[in-house]
C-alpha cells in the first residue's frame, strides 16, 4: 500500500525486500519439512538431516523467492529501507545474543524445550525409554516422569509440540548447549525480518525498519529471544506466509501462495495454539477459491499440508499434550469444524450470488465506533468481570498455590483461583504504551472501513488474522498470569498485529497531512516521525529495567561440572520433589545418566530411607554405581557424604500480577549428591 512518498513501487529494491523478508519462513518452513519425517521414523541425525535439508532449501529459496513478485506504482522504493532493516535486526540479535538467557533447570517451558532439544540432538528418535534396567528392573518405589516430561507405561513423552526443539536441534549439533541457546537470538532477529516484510507489503517499503524497530523494542519480544519459546518461530512462520501469500494474491502466481500456505499450516507443529490462529486463513483460502482466484487453491493446498503436519506429530508423538489440553482444545476443534463448514457454504454462496454489498446499512460508517466500543469494552472488563478458574487437575493446582504466594509477597488480597485475564487489555498498555493501543484503535477502524468499501483488500487477511487472534487472547489468554511471562501470550500476535494497526494509522495521518499541508514533504515527515515516536518511546521506556539485565546466567557450566561429578555408569535417583522437578531430564539428556525419583509420602520432604536403600541395593545388583540428588546436604546425608555439586546465585524475571514488571528476582539453585554407602 501507499506510504508518505508514494507508493509500494515494483523496483529492484523493492523485490530485495520482498525476497529478504519471505526468506527466513521459507528456510524454517524447509528444515520442519525435513526434519519431522526423520524424527518419526527414529533416524534424526546430522547425517540424515543436512543432505536433505541443504537441497530442499535451496529450491525453496531458488523457485520461491523467484516467484516474489511485489506489485505497485513504477519508481519504487530507495534501497536504504532493506539496509536499516537488516541493521536492525543484527542489532536486535546481537543484544539478545548478549544477554542471551540460559534457562535449562525446569522450572519453565524455555528449559522444558531445551530439554526436549537436548534430547532429539543426542538420539534423534521419541519418546524417551526410562532405562528401568539401570535401577535393577525398576521398583514400585520409583517414578520416572517430571514437569513437560509425561510418564506413560515404560516411556517418557515429552509435553510440548516438536516443533520448536527440532528448529534449535541443529545448534546442539553445532556446539552442545551453548548454541542450542544462541539459536534463539538469531530467530528472534529473523522473526523481526519476517514482520516487517508483511509491513512494507501492507503499509510501505518505509515502514519496514520501523515495525522491525518497534516489535524489537518491546520487552515480550526481547524475552522470547534469549530463551526458548514457541511463539518466536511460530512468529517467523505466521508473518511469512502471510507475506508470501500477499504476493501470491497480487501478483497471480501459484507457488507463493502454496508455500505461504505451508508456512502458515506449519504453526501448529510449533504451537498447538496455531489450530485458532489460522482458521482465518481457511476462510481467507474459501474466498479465494469462491472467486476463482489463482492463489486460491494453492493456498489451501499448502495449508492442509502444514497443518495436516502438525496434527500428526500431535496425534502419534504428543497424545499425552492433547489430553492435557482436553478442556480448551476441544471447543477449538469444534470450532474449527464449523469455520470449515461455514467456510464452504459461504463459498458456494458467492461463487453463485457474488458478494454482498456490505455498503448497505451504511456499515462502513460504523467501523470506527464498533472498535472503540470493543476497545472500551477490553478498557472496563475490570469493573465488569474479575476472571477465576477452578483447579481440576494437579498442574491447576500448583498455578493456584503459585499465584496464591505472589498475592501474598504483593499484598493483594488472598484469591488463588483467580486468573486476572480481565485485565489483559492493559497487559498490552503495560508493554507498547497507551498512544500505541490508541493508534491501533484508529489504524484498525481505518483499515475495516476500507475493506467494508472494498479497498486496500490486502489486508483482508491479515485484519482477520489479527483481529480474531487479539479478541480471542484478550478474552481468555489461558495462562498463568505474573508478568512478564504472561506477556508470551500476547506477542504471538496481539502485540504485532496491533503494531502494525498503529503504524498503519500512523503512515494514514501523515498522507492526510502531505495532502492538505503547504510544505507537504516536510511536514508530512515529520508527522509520520512524531507518529512511530508515540510508539517507539514508551515501548523503550517499558522495556528498559529489564532489557541490559542478564538472567539464568551459568546454569550451563554448572549442569556441565555436575555431569562430571556424577560420573560414568551411574544410577541417579531424586530424594527430594523439588530437585527432581528440575533436574531428571536434564541429568538424563546432557548427562546421559538414568533418572529416577524415590516416591516421597503425602506431607513428608524426603522418601522412606527403606525404600531408598532398597533401590540402592537394586542398582548395585545391575553393576550400576547409585547416586542420591537432593536440594540440601541434609536430603543425602544420611546416605553417604555430601557434596555440592550444583550451585547457581542468578537473577530470575519478575512476577508480578498487577502492575508491569520493572527489575528481575533473584534465583539461587542448589544440588547436594552422595554416593551411598550400600551394606548388602
Amino acid at each position: 500500500m501507499d506510504d508518505i512518498d508514494g507508493g509500494l513501487g515494483a523496483s529492484r529494491a523493492d523485490l530485495l525486500l520482498a525476497r529478504v523478508t519471505a526468506a527466513p519462513a521459507l528456510l524454517l518452513a524447509s528444515w520442519l519439512v525435513v526434519a519431522l519425517p526423520l524424527l518419526m521414523a527414529g533416524i534424526l541425525r546430522p547425517w540424515a538431516a543436512i543432505p536433505l535439508y541443504v537441497p530442499v532449501a535451496a529450491l525453496a529459496l531458488w523457485f520461491g523467492l523467484r516467484a516474489v513478485r511485489p506489485s505497485g506504482r513504477s519508481g519504487g522504493s530507495p534501497r536504504w529501507p532493506v539496509i536499516w532493516l537488516v541493521v536492525v535486526a543484527a542489532a536486535f540479535g546481537a543484544l539478545q545474543l548478549v544477554m542471551c538467557s540460559q534457562q535449562i533447570v525446569v522450572r519453565r517451558d524455555p528449559a522444558s524445550y531445551f530439554n526436549f532439544a537436548t534430547w532429539l540432538a543426542h538420539h534423534g528418535s521419541l519418546p524417551i525409554p526410562q532405562t528401568r534396567g539401570a535401577f535393577g528392573g525398576g521398583d514400585g518405589a520409583l517414578t520416572y516422569g517430571s514437569p513437560a516430561f509425561y510418564q506413560r507405561g515404560g516411556v517418557l513423552v515429552p509435553q510440548f509440540m516438536a516443533g520448536m526443539p527440532l528448529t534449535v536441534t541443529p545448534g546442539a549439533w553445532i556446539g552442545g548447549p551453548y548454541a542450542t541457546l544462541a539459536m534463539m537470538p538469531l530467530i528472534g532477529a529473523l522473526a523481526l525480518i519476517s514482520f516487517a516484510g508483511t509491513a512494507a507489503r501492507l503499509i510501505g517499503p518505509r515502514w519496514a525498519p520501523v515495525a522491525a524497530l518497534a516489535l524489537g523494542l518491546t520487552w515480550p519480544m526481547m524475552m522470547i529471544s534469549r530463551s526458548i519459546y514457541s511463539e518466536t518461530g511460530a512468529l517467523i512462520l505466521l508473518f511469512g506466509g502471510v507475506s508470501l501469500t500477499l504476493d501470491a494474491v497480487r501478483s497471480g502466481r501459484r507457488l507463493p501462495a502454496l508455500l505461504g500456505g505451508l508456512a502458515l499450516g506449519l504453526t501448529i507443529l510449533v504451537r498447538i495454539d496455531g489450530i485458532r490462529d489460522v482458521l482465518p486463513v481457511v476462510a481467507f483460502a474459501g474466498l479465494l477459491l469462491a472467486l476463482r482466484r489463482r492463489a486460491g487453491l494453492p493456498l489451501a493446498a499448502g495449508l492442509t499440508a502444514g497443518v495436516g503436519a502438525g496434527l500428526l506429530e500431535a496425534v502419534v508423538m504428543s497424545r499425552p499434550y492433547l489430553h492435557y489440553l482436553s478442556a480448551s482444545l476441544h471447543p477449538l476443534l469444534y470450532i474449527a469444524v464449523a469455520v470449515v463448514a461455514a467456510t464452504v457454504v459461504a463459498g458456494l454462496a458467492i461463487r453463485r450470488w457474488g458478494l454482498p454489498d456490505l455498503t448497505r446499512f451504511r456499515l462502513p460508517d460504523l467501523a470506527l465506533p464498533a472498535t472503540f466500543a470493543l476497545l472500551a469494552f477490553f478498557a472496563a472488563r475490570p469493573m465488569l468481570q474479575t476472571v477465576r478458574r477452578v483447579p481440576n487437575n494437579p498442574d491447576d493446582r500448583v498455578n493456584a498455590s503459585f499465584i496464591a504466594a505472589l498475592q501474598r509477597s504483593q499484598n493483594l488480597p488472598l484469591d488463588p483461583n483467580r486468573q486476572y485475564s480481565e485485565l489483559s487489555l492493559h497487559w498490552v498498555a503495560w508493554y507498547i504504551g497507551i498512544p500505541a493501543v490508541l493508534l491501533a484503535a484508529v489504524g484498525a477502524a481505518l483499515v475495516l472501513r476500507d475493506l467494508l468499501l472494498r479497498r486496500r483488500t490486502a489486508w483482508l487477511l491479515p485484519y482477520g488474522l489479527i483481529v480474531w487472534t487479539t479478541v480471542a487472547t484478550l478474552w481468555r489468554p489461558g495462562i498463568t498470569p505474573d508478568h512478564p511471562w504472561a506477556s508470551r501470550r500476547l506477542i504471538g500476535m496481539v502485540i504485532p498485529g496491533l503494531l502494525l494497526f498503529a503504524l498503519w494509522g500512523v503512515a494514514w495521518v501523515a498522507r492526510q497531512v502531505r495532502r492538505f499541508a503547504p510544505d507537504r514533504r516536510a511536514v508530512a515527515i515529520g508527522a509520520a516521525v512524531a507518529g512511530a515516536l508515540l510508539i517507539l518511546a514508551p515501548t523503550a521506556w517499558a522495556s528498559a529495567p529489564m532489557a541490559v539485565v542478564r538472567t539464568e546466567e551459568r546454569e550451563v557450566s554448572q549442569a556441565q561440572a555436575m555431569c562430571r561429578a556424577i560420573g560414568p555408569n551411574a544410577s541417579v535417583l531424586f530424594v527430594e520433589r523439588v530437585t527432581g522437578d528440575r533436574f531428571a531430564q536434564l541429568i538424563r539428556g546432557m548427562c546421559g545418566t538414568p533418572t529416577a525419583r524415590v516416591r516421597i509420602t503425602p506431607g513428608f520432604k524426603t522418601p522412606p530411607a527403606a525404600d531408598v536403600r532398597r533401590v540402592v541395593g537394586k542398582v548395585v545388583a545391575a553393576g550400576r554405581r547409585p547416586v542420591l540428588l537432593g536440594a540440601d546436604s541434609i536430603d543425602v546425608a544420611p546416605y553417604g557424604t555430601a557434596r555440592r555439586v550444583f550451585h547457581v546465585h542468578t537473577r530470575r524475571d519478575a512476577s508480578t500480577l498487577v502492575s508491569p514488571p520493572r527489575g528481575t528476582w533473584s534465583l539461587t539453585i542448589n544440588v547436594w549428591m552422595t554416593d551411598p554407602v550400600y551394606g548388602g
